[in-house]
């Protein structure tokens, strides 16, 4: 049921390589371009018959965005031995995507450091950019600021200009409406219902995309990682706060209004806890950072004058426990427990037949043991149920940074490439 998962990706292409689409609701031209995309180079051949299209219907679209200069033509690759000879001869011609067709950028903004990647149209990472930050709550203003100094870190290390960049994605801990595209809370941000758009378009001449942080990770999943060839999967993360992101029917599932799936804000304990939020009982007021941070100081004897930073007395809390001090496992083992509470709660709502472990808390393999999981599944109603497999991913920022960059892809195929309007608030 456990399955460590790091290296094993599909590298080829970028994005779903499954469609649950209606059979009218993406045009012809978008359907092929994303297919091509996904599988990074192919031939017209397979295209139509990957598709069920006409090979005529193939050859005109395929035409109009070579015409456009989103697609390209190239020699097909050799196939990998055991998967059939391409025979002796020319290769066949084949398609890929032209990647300075367009340029996006994604952002992760978190409590300790800012991370920012950029990638071309096919998905390939051009640069990166990383800062570290020491600031708990900043003004609209403020954050504006950090966002334009990776833009603009990230360019130069690109060798670009920011006018270069069509789409930019920004990925941060909070609750993000997705109607008005308003942060209606961040624990990032003074204040509420904070509407960065105005500002961001006095600046740069670039679509803005604003979310959780948590569903710019499970975009990078499903456009780059592990749920690239599911249609359904979750992705649970353990940091300061825990998270959750979710896919059905190979799409984002964020809720009515945009704030759904807000799996640490689930209650745990009636009057239990307090939680950041400013209520009780939640379930990362057990298992989040700051949660382990105040019992650490208690386990660890660390008073508060001590000048630790919380990173640091983490890291000793997980020395501690390895070492043997039974307080410290204690804490580790209790927020195990609380875990498996939280997973089992996803399994029995939603029935994902994966769930991703993510986040920098998950490298404490306390959180993801035996126990953890055979709790996690005593929780369950399992009769007849195919267990839930569950892989560790613990990743850094810039792969959530790399998530965010799926938003503005996604945008920028329905404008380019679908001839869609994508309406910005």
């Amino acid at each position: 049921m456990l399955k460590y998962n790091k290296d094993n990706l599909i590298s080829n292409g970028c994005g779903p390589l499954l469609h649950r689409d209606s059979p009218n609701s993406t045009p012809l031209r978008q359907k092929i371009f994303q297919h091509v995309r996904a599988v990074g180079c192919t031939a017209r051949a397979d295209i139509t018959r990957s598709l069920q299209i006409s090979a005529g219907s193939a050859t005109t679209q395929t035409a109009d965005l070579i015409a456009a200069g989103l697609l390209r033509e190239t020699d097909e690759p050799a196939r990998e031995h055991g998967q059939g000879e391409l025979g002796r001869g020319r290769p066949r011609v084949a398609l890929e995507i032209v990647p300075e067709a367009a340029y996006v950028i994604g952002i992760k903004l978190s409590y300790t450091q800012h991370s920012a990647v950029l990638c071309d149209f096919a998905g390939n990472l051009i640069a990166t950019t990383a800062c570290p930050t020491s600031v708990m709550r900043r003004s609209p203003t403020q954050m504006l600021d950090e966002i334009a100094d990776l833009i603009e870190n990230v360019t130069q290390k690109a060798g670009m200009q920011a006018d270069d960049i069509k789409a930019v994605g920004v990925g941060l801990p909070g609750l993000i409406d997705q109607n008005s595209g308003t942060i209606r809370w961040s624990s990032l941000l003074e204040g509420a219902h904070v509407d960065l758009h105005p500002e961001f378009a006095k600046r740069f001449n670039a679509l803005l995309f604003l979310d959780n942080d948590t569903n710019m990770l499970t975009l990078y999943e499903l456009w780059f990682g592990s749920g690239r060839d599911k249609t359904d999967f979750a992705v649970v993360t353990v940091e300061t706060g825990v998270g959750m992101g979710l896919v059905v029917n190979n799409r984002l599932y964020r809720g009515t209004h945009g704030m759904g799936l807000e799996l640490g804000h689930t209650k745990v304990h009636l009057d239990g806890a307090l939680c950041r939020c400013g209520q009780r009982g939640c379930l990362e007021a057990y298992l989040g950072d700051y949660a382990l941070t105040r019992e650490a100081q208690t386990a660890l004897n660390v008073n508060h004058l001590d000048a630790r930073r919380p990173k640091e007395l983490l890291d000793l809390l997980f020395e501690q426990a390895q070492a043997g001090n039974t307080a410290a496992q204690t804490i580790f083992r209790r927020a195990g427990r609380y875990l498996s509470v939280g997973l089992s709660n996803v399994i029995q709502l939603f029935d994902p037949p994966l769930i991703i472990l993510s986040g920098e808390r998950v490298q404490c393999h306390y959180l993801y043991a035996d126990e953890v999981l055979a709790d996690m599944q005593k929780l369950t109603l399992s009769n007849d149920r195919q267990p839930c497999e569950i892989q560790i991913h613990p990743w850094d920022d810039l792969v959530w940074a790399r998530g965010a960059t799926a938003a503005g892809l996604s945008a920028l195929t329905d404008t380019m490439v679908g001839g869609l309007e994508v309406q910005t608030p």
